[in-house]
């Protein structure tokens, strides 16, 4: 057996490929449900790179991934989903990929070994931003290089890899263990340790948002609405905070030109968007300070 947790073999993968079909899928689904619990330990961790990604973007530092073939795609999948998502500028986020991000399926394992490689790629990064590091073993050159530029560079590092006392997690400010189990197919890092990972970097992402303004009542009121499908979703959240009908939220939505942290101002009675705009500005992006600055103001008006 080898000594990294990720290269294991699984107990039950004797004589796997002469399965019934049912049987394999059964033991592939166990096995990625397994990896799932991996997570609940590392939570304190989570928050605390939550924090750390917050923090950096509050103060409109970079927020970087860092990582090399599955691990990496982990990372870049989340990177990429967070402007459309939350509105996050994708100028505030830069993704580094051992070799680059592939254009054809195929992701080139020479550059994870390559650790000037991952030195040269840190140089994009700048004292105060965040960096989130990820390795299922812990231990991959890249990912370990791009670490140690980025803490010679005064950036907080987020390390997040499968093993116990991986290389990455040294002088990390947040070290977040996702203990899988082994892989059914030894050594196949995409399958639970990326789940696992995956889960993590939802996790981690959503937290910040939060943080950071973007969720109301668990509704993601910062996605940029740049099509019709979003301006239907951003008219049904308005509708929904503001309890108007959905063809006045949408109304509100076309008013605001798709924010819909502005629409739900506007339909509680702000008069014009950029006033709407001041007001979130002046309250650090925060929705429901805003809505309460308005109750108050609707409070003192009667009261008078």
């Amino acid at each position: 057996m080898s000594e990294k947790a990720t290269e294991a073999r699984h107990g039950k993968a004797e004589g796997l490929d002469r399965l019934p079909p049912m049987e394999i899928l059964a033991l592939l689904a166990k096995g990625q449900q397994a990896a799932s619990h991996a997570v609940d330990a590392a939570i304190p961790e989570i928050s605390k790179a939550a924090d750390l990604v917050a923090t950096s973007l509050r103060a409109g530092r970079k927020l970087i991934y860092a990582g090399a073939g599955s691990a990496g795609l982990m990372a870049a999948a989340d990177a990429m989903e967070l402007p459309g998502t939350y509105g996050i500028s994708p100028e505030r986020i830069t993704i580094l990929l051992a070799g680059g991000l592939p254009q054809i399926a195929d992701i080139p394992g020479g550059p994870e070994d390559d650790a000037e490689l991952g030195e040269r790629d840190a140089a994009v990064i700048e004292a105060g931003d965040c960096v989130l590091c990820v390795s299922a073993s812990g231990t991959t050159p890249y990912t370990l290089a791009v670490a140690e530029t980025a803490r010679r560079h005064g950036a907080s590092v987020v390390a997040i890899a499968n093993n116990p006392g991986a290389p990455l997690f040294r002088d990390a400010d947040a070290a977040i263990l996702l203990a899988t189990p082994p892989e059914v197919i030894a050594g196949s890092t995409r399958m639970g340790a990326g789940t696992a990972q995956k889960i993590a970097f939802n996790m981690l992402s959503t937290l910040a948002a939060i943080k950071l303004g973007h969720v109301h009542d668990g509704h993601m009121v910062n996605l940029r609405a740049d099509n019709e499908k979003l301006r239907i979703r951003a008219a049904r959240m308005v509708a929904d905070i503001v309890a108007v009908p959905s063809d006045e939220a949408r109304i509100w939505v076309d008013a605001a030109d798709g924010s819909v942290k502005v629409a739900v101002l506007l339909a509680a009675g702000v008069e014009h968007a950029e006033e709407a705009r001041a007001m979130l500005a002046e309250n650090g992006g925060l929705l429901r300070t805003a809505l309460e600055e308005i109750q108050l103001k609707k409070s003192s008006m009667k009261r008078a």
